[in-house]
């Protein structure tokens, strides 16, 4: 081997909010609260204040290496532990708020972090969960000094502890594999699972992100996360965002349709990103209102499938252009965005739209995707052959935090629990994840096709397809649906606007009414229907 010539100056995250400070300094961020009024400020003031914080950190003795935890919306405040965290080369545990007091405890304990910031929303929880925390030694609340409660935890006022410290800080070199981010999966089975991001895969996937191919981003954009901070550092947009001198808009946790439109049409927001149930809210808060959604111009759809009538609800009537994304915890999270290509364009709209609409997207740099069969086997790259998704590449999990053993095979592929396909043009459909596929009579029904066939049925507000234990076919679909509010609605218009659309052996065997479940990051939660009509089919 030839030696290269060139420095070898380490991959880090606070580098990027240095470099939008330094080029982009005046670009605003603005920051909705809990309690408090829009906060606003830009990228120099921002990484003022993370040098503030990491000051602060250092004095109530966080080292390299320690865990802080989060329980936030998000926030300016929430950003600057962003960087100021794994600044210092500690690891910030971001948890979900919305999870349950015993998976919440469980992170707690697992991560062991030494600090817990929290917005005020959640002192009750943080109260109540305190004497179960064995490590933590500091409750901060993000909070300025009008809104600060210490509570029964003691908590100090975070913009206090700022204005102790004075500006300038000379950030150590963190190693850029060093760990940066802990981030937990749901666990809507067994205990969360830990996904420790190094700075090194932070910096990549921020980079790999901006490419025109992913979110495209450029000076001009102005990007709302509607991903919360604590989902999988929303969906990279923290990074990706400053590094492409984007103005920054962060709704705090105000996710309904009316305070998004608010934010959108008065910040002149283009890019905004989250799970299909907020932009369900958003897309009726726009009929119900007959507003129009401002300057926006693309939505990323991700956390489950897009259904097609909300992308073309976006691009027929308001002309804003949906893109899917499928990711995980694990690939921090960026695994493949709906972007379209020069040869699918040849074929005309109609061709591009079903590729666009119908698929998660298309191979992106940094991610490599295999699809394989049950003996392990590249199965053809034709758009109708499935089997696992394999994904390997620097940003994609090796093995979860403090497990015996690698998640990843010898070669680096995980795989990620998804049933799909791959096309010619390199576009991935997930077709269902494995635990979700239902086998009738030897034959299998995709439970998200079905899922969006239906959600196209007017009335329909969200739909949930799952497999049933059936006497005789082994499994059978059952459709729930969950309609828009003051929606006429009956199981016959259901069958009768199905019947076209689907092959005769997947038409469910019950369509039931009823609210549909979500889990703690929007998804729709199978489990729970499973447990709810589990003996339904019993009798047929």
């Amino acid at each position: 081997m030839i030696p290269g010539l060139m420095q070898t100056r380490q991959l880090q995250i606070i580098d990027i909010l240095a470099y939008a400070a330094t080029a982009h300094g005046d670009v605003e961020i603005v920051s909705r609260l809990v309690d408090e009024p829009i906060a606003r400020s830009n990228y120099r003031l921002i990484r003022a204040r993370a040098e503030r914080c990491a000051k602060a950190l250092l004095k109530l003795g966080v080292k390299s290496g320690d865990r802080v935890a989060t329980l936030a919306w998000n926030t300016h405040r929430h950003f600057e532990l962003f960087y100021a965290v794994p600044g210092l080369g500690a690891v910030l545990n971001t948890v979900n708020p919305r999870l349950f007091d015993k998976q919440i405890t469980f992170i707690l304990n697992h991560a062991e972090p030494r600090v817990l910031f929290f917005d005020k929303t959640f002192l009750p929880l943080v109260e109540r969960l305190a004497p179960q925390m064995r490590t933590v030694e500091t409750f901060v609340m993000l909070a300025g000094e009008k809104a600060h409660i210490a509570g029964e935890v003691e908590a100090l006022c975070y913009e206090t502890l700022l204005a102790t410290e004075d500006d300038g800080y000379a950030w150590p070199t963190v190693d850029e594999n060093a760990g940066a981010f802990l981030c937990y999966t749901s666990g809507t089975t067994g205990d969360p699972k830990g996904v420790l991001y190094s700075q090194r895969a932070v910096v990549l996937h921020a980079m790999g992100s901006s490419l025109n191919s992913a979110f495209g981003f450029d000076a001009f954009d102005v990007v709302m996360p509607c991903s919360s901070l604590f989902h999988a550092t929303a969906w990279g947009l923290p990074f990706a965002a400053p590094l492409n001198g984007c103005k920054l808009v962060l709704p705090c946790e105000k996710m309904d349709g009316a305070s998004l439109q608010e934010l959108i049409v008065e910040e002149g927001v283009t890019f905004s990103g989250g799970v299909p149930t907020i932009w369900t809210m958003y897309l009726a808060h726009l009929e119900q209102s007959g507003a129009k959604p401002g300057e926006l111009q693309r939505v990323v759809i991700g956390g489950s499938a897009v259904p097609r009538a909300m992308a073309e609800a976006f691009k027929k009537k308001y002309g804003v252009q949906v893109l899917q994304i499928w990711g995980m915890t694990e690939t921090t999270p960026l695994g493949v965005i709906a972007t379209p290509t020069p040869a699918l364009a040849e074929l005309g709209e109609e061709a591009l739209d079903e590729a666009i609409w119908t698929r998660q997207g298309r191979l992106q740099f940094g991610i490599e995707l295999r699809i394989v069969d049950d003996d392990g086997n590249d199965v053809p790259r034709d758009g109708e052959s499935s089997g696992a998704l394999l994904v390997r590449g620097p940003w994609t999990i090796q093995r979860y935090y403090r497990a015996p053993s690698d998640a990843a095979d010898s070669d680096g592929w995980f795989d990620t629990g998804d049933i799909a396909t791959l096309d010619q043009y390199g576009f991935m459909r997930i077709t269902d994840r494995k635990k979700d596929v239902i086998k009738s009579g030897g034959e299998w029904i995709s439970s998200i096709d079905l899922e969006n066939i239906a959600v196209g049925c007017a009335g329909v507000k969200v739909a949930a397809v799952v497999g049933l234990p059936h006497p005789k076919w082994e499994e059978r679909p059952v459709l729930v649906i969950e309609p828009h509010e003051g929606a006429s609605l009956s199981k016959e218009d259901v069958l009768r606007y199905l019947e076209p659309r689907v092959a005769k052996w997947w038409t469910p065997d019950a369509v039931i009414f009823d609210s549909v479940p979500l889990t703690a990051t929007g998804k729709i939660d199978k489990k729970v229907l499973r447990e709810r009509y589990q003996s339904l089919l019993s009798n047929s």
